[in-house]
């Protein structure tokens, strides 16, 4: 009777092992599950986030147009896209002050390079544009250029006789330009818009006779603008 009984134990213990062993495994495969479909999904974000074009931006491909410079756009040399800057607002405590951002964002100017031509039709064309913004002469070199020598059209169909009061169209000193950045295999793959633009400086060019080579003279510009935009081509 005692056998039995030790027999009896022995075999609920063993059941009992049996049992929480089952347990055990059931509980493990329900929580490897969720944590393989976790560990699947973590790689799919990770492979997500790998870059698919891995060709490098080349800095000589490119081509730059500005509708009011026609001859500027073939001679150009260098062009850059602006950076950007927004301001930020201090929060003064009586610890460390705390940075806010700000509102307002400030664009840096348009600069670039060309090679001016043998006649210097490039560089007086330019020159031209900023003498009828500043008419340093005449209220005539406004006009003249406004009516006839620009390439923008002015809102302004007849603008010989101005009187005072009389509001007088000035969109024909500005213009609009484009950057457009070039693949690999000189593909456009980006184009930046320039909109209502003019010049604000313009260099000077240096004649030397202490020049060992040929070096053909560049001039560089600057221009201000109202905004920049991208456009995916």
């Amino acid at each position: 009777m005692l056998i039995l009984t030790i027999v009896g134990l022995k075999l609920v213990t063993l059941c009992k092992i049996v049992t929480i062993r089952n347990l055990t495994i059931n509980l493990g495969r329900a929580s490897a599950l969720p944590f393989f479909f976790f560990i699947n999904s973590y790689m799919t974000t990770a492979l997500d986030r790998q870059p698919d074009k891995l060709d490098y931006l080349s800095p000589t491909q490119f081509r730059f147009g500005i509708h009011q410079l026609p001859k500027v756009e073939f001679f150009t040399t260098a062009a850059t896209i602006p950076g950007i800057n927004m301001g930020e607002a201090i929060f003064p405590t009586p610890f460390k002050d705390i940075p806010i951002m700000g509102d307002k964002l400030t664009y840096d100017n348009l600069e670039i390079s060309f090679i001016v031509d043998e006649f210097l039709e490039n560089y007086t064309s330019l020159h031209e544009w900023m003498t009828a913004i500043g008419f340093p002469k005449d209220r005539k070199q406004f006009r003249n250029f406004r009516s006839n020598t620009s390439s923008t059209p002015s809102a302004s169909a007849t603008p010989s006789t101005e009187r005072v009061g009389k509001v007088t169209s000035a969109n024909a000193l500005f213009s609009d330009a484009y950057l457009m950045v070039l693949s690999n295999k000189n593909n456009p793959i980006l184009e930046v818009d320039f909109h209502n633009m003019y010049p604000v400086s313009l260099s000077a060019l240096q004649f030397s006779q202490d020049a060992t080579d040929v070096q053909y003279i560049t001039a560089s510009a600057t221009f201000s603008y109202q905004i920049y935009e991208f456009t995916t081509l």
